[in-house]
């Protein structure tokens, strides 16, 4: 496609949302287009950089009443699966056809999400991952991404070793042995960009346990041409299949992940383990963007 033959392209309708918060200004910025019909994949693209967000959903609407085809779009690429994107796209949704069960058809397979509104009028999407999966981590690899941190070996929790953790998306999980070494985030944005890609990984979730169910996070985000992702969905799910994994936390358990206050934008993330079903769902609130 040309630059000529995209810019004559009719607009789509472009929403924002804030996903995994109640308030605009916190969660992570979302950009949602809920009839994607007939825009090709450099199109969509092209509005995704354009909005600038880490990611934006397009949805194609299926026959089935609540089904939808979602792709995913960072700045840079598309990406298999967004968790954020998911739960405000699930809101917009419910915004408008009211609360209820939505089907999303992604790149990595079909994911379940429910919409509840609460007694305090907030609309909460829970997401059901894909199957998930963690893979062990190389020697070479831990050291190469360690000095791409400007971490050191001895700033990393030894209870949570570093892992692949996968739920709809790859990401490496870093477990940081104090808050402080979490908070200070200056990383080689290049390098990580150019180590993820050779790897497939979509972002780093880099972790503090402050309690059994309690954990800070942080998503660097490079490939997708953004330094921190301020609330990561699928990075959330992939967490709750590690810990499970390494016997960390046993299910059924309900975990409370902080995101985002390091960048000024705080999110909250529910993440259910359930002993009946291996897939990791995920909860948050979204709210429009004015």
């Amino acid at each position: 496609m040309t630059n000529d033959e995209v810019s004559v392209t009719p607009s789509p309708d472009i929403l924002r949302y804030a996903a995994f918060a109640t308030d605009p200004g916190g969660g992570n910025p979302a950009g949602v287009v809920l009839d994607a019909s007939g825009l090709s994949a450099e199109r969509m693209l092209a509005i995704a950089a354009e909005l600038g967000y880490s990611e934006t959903a397009f949805l194609i609407p299926e026959a089935a009443e609540g089904a939808y085809t979602v792709r995913y779009f960072s700045p840079l690429t598309e990406v298999p699966f967004c968790g954020h994107a998911t739960v405000a796209s699930a809101v917009a949704l419910a915004e408008r056809f009211g609360p209820g069960r939505f089907r999303f058809a992604t790149l990595a397979g079909e994911v379940p999400i429910e919409v509840d509104k609460g007694a305090d009028g907030v609309l909460r999407a829970t997401l059901t991952s894909v199957e998930p999966h963690v893979e062990e981590v190389g020697e070479a690899d831990i050291a190469e991404v360690l000095s791409l941190l400007d971490w050191s070996p001895q700033e990393l929790d030894a209870s949570l070793p570093p892992r692949i953790a996968y739920a709809g998306a790859r990401h490496l999980v870093l477990a940081a042995a104090t808050r402080d070494r979490l908070a200070r985030l200056d990383y080689d944005f290049d390098g990580l960009a150019a180590y993820m890609t050779a790897r497939d990984l979509v972002t780093l979730q880099l972790v503090w346990r402050e309690s059994e169910h309690v954990f800070h996070v942080r998503n660097p985000f490079p490939v997708g041409g953004v330094v921190e992702d301020p609330a990561t969905g699928a990075a959330a799910a992939a967490f709750g299949a590690y810990l499970r994994e390494r016997g960390a936390v046993a299910a059924p358990a309900v975990l409370t992940l902080h995101q985002g206050d390091d960048l000024g934008r705080p999110g909250l993330l529910r993440v259910e383990l359930r002993e009946e079903d291996t897939r990791v769902r995920v909860s948050g609130a979204g709210v429009a963007i004015p």
